[in-house]
């Protein structure tokens, strides 16, 4: 197929992506009303915002280029997300808001067993990012683990009896009625075979990122960039499940942002990574991140021991300690930048951490230097090492003339 014809089918699938967003749209509005029924993740709505994230790069990606295999793989990716959020929102309609409807189970099980699907693309865009190719051959066992993984997990949910996972509220309209021990263990097994997959993706991922120069590294850290916050995010979801059973709010909506950055981010990768810079956003996001980490737990600190002394234990903390901690908090703010800014520089970006102390110390002794040519061999020296220039000159102008001698 022609360039135009690939175009063309790359924003036809990403208009039927959009068509089954806006129909799972219209039925959430239908339904608005109905709480979320049991077994799901996140809250309604989610998949829609998968679907336009996914699907919109992906077309964009394949419409400008067509053989690189990531834009594909997206908008497959976003297909996959938009069949979801339709057959769920219109199982809520059909199942609990008006119970009865047609084929409103059949659209839970559809949904039950297209998510898993989903991954697979996942996992192949990690393998195939940035150009589209694999590493080398010896990678390719690791997309046919994804695939074939996520196929079983999608047949185990297909066939499996009672509620279904993904929607509880109904019964597996096509569950086996004696499924014996072969179709309990697909999905478990192909599960865990997609999270070898994936794991193997992160490996091929980090190996690239090691091995790659100039703009391909410049790409790659855009992924990894968002791969790392969504990664994050759901750690911390983790312990804070494992430690107080709960999933917070804020934390939840933290994890689909970054979930829904990635193919942001690896569109910026491909076709705008020379209009941002990477390096300094993952400078910023670690120091702001590690600096609001810290004040949070220097506040939370000094206003339980002082709640605890003062109030006595399980009171109200009194006001005055509050104000105290968000003083204390104000005042550590600016040295606290400053201090975790120079640990991130030193070890994450130690070229522009030396290039900083190289100036520095350049600008100190130039106060002193008297040697016109030891000052002008220095200044040269000082260039070449911060800059790293093909070639150097300096040229000085005579105080009492216009004309400039090397």
């Amino acid at each position: 197929m022609n360039r135009q014809a690939l175009a063309w089918a790359a924003f036809s699938l990403w208009a039927l992506c959009l068509l089954l967003s806006a129909l799972g749209l219209v039925f959430w509005v239908l339904g608005a009303a109905t709480p979320m029924p049991p077994g799901g993740f996140g809250f309604r709505g989610i998949d829609i915002i998968f679907a336009v994230a996914f699907s919109t790069v992906g077309s964009v990606i394949a419409s400008r280029r067509p053989h690189n295999r990531v834009g594909w793989l997206f908008l497959a990716a976003g297909l996959g997300f938009a069949v979801v959020a339709f057959t769920y929102e219109y199982a809520v309609y059909a199942v609990l808001t008006r119970p009865g409807l047609l084929l409103g189970p059949q659209a839970a099980w559809v949904l039950n067993c297209v998510w898993p699907l989903t991954l697979a693309a996942l996992a192949w865009v990690v393998l195939v990012f940035p150009d589209g190719r694999l590493l080398s051959p010896r990678w390719r066992p690791a997309i046919w683990v994804a695939g074939l993984g996520t196929a079983l997990a999608a047949a185990g949910l297909a066939l499996t009896p009672g509620p279904l996972d993904e929607f509880e509220a109904v019964d597996n309209p096509f569950g086996l009625d004696d499924p014996g021990v072969v179709v309990g263990l697909l999905t478990p097994v192909g599960m865990a075979g997609w999270g070898a997959a994936l794991v193997a993706a992160g490996a091929s991922l980090v190996v690239r990122l090691r091995r790659a120069r100039g703009g391909q590294r410049q790409q790659l850290k855009w992924l990894a960039y968002a791969a790392a916050l969504a990664a994050t995010t759901q750690a911390a979801n983790l312990v804070c499940f494992l430690v107080w059973g709960i999933r917070p709010g804020v934390l939840v909506a933290a994890y689909i942002c970054a979930l829904a950055a990635m193919p942001v981010a690896a569109g910026i990768a491909i076709l705008r990574y020379r209009l941002y810079d990477i390096d300094r956003l993952i400078n910023r996001t670690l120091v702001y991140g590690l600096l609001t980490a810290l004040l949070g737990g220097v506040y939370a600190a000094v206003v339980l021991v002082l709640g605890q002394l003062f109030g006595g234990l399980g009171a109200e903390p009194p006001s005055w300690a509050v104000a105290g901690a968000t003083l204390a908090v104000a005042a550590l703010f600016q040295p606290a930048r400053r201090r975790i800014q120079q640990v991130v520089d030193r070890r994450f970006n130690r070229r522009k951490y030396d290039m900083a102390q190289t100036v520095e110390a350049f600008a100190a002794r130039l106060r002193d230097e008297v040697d016109l040519e030891a000052l002008s061999a220095e200044l040269l020296a000082v260039v070449d090492q911060t800059m790293q220039p093909t070639r150097t000159w300096l040229w000085l102008r005579a105080p009492d003339s216009r004309h400039t001698a090397p």
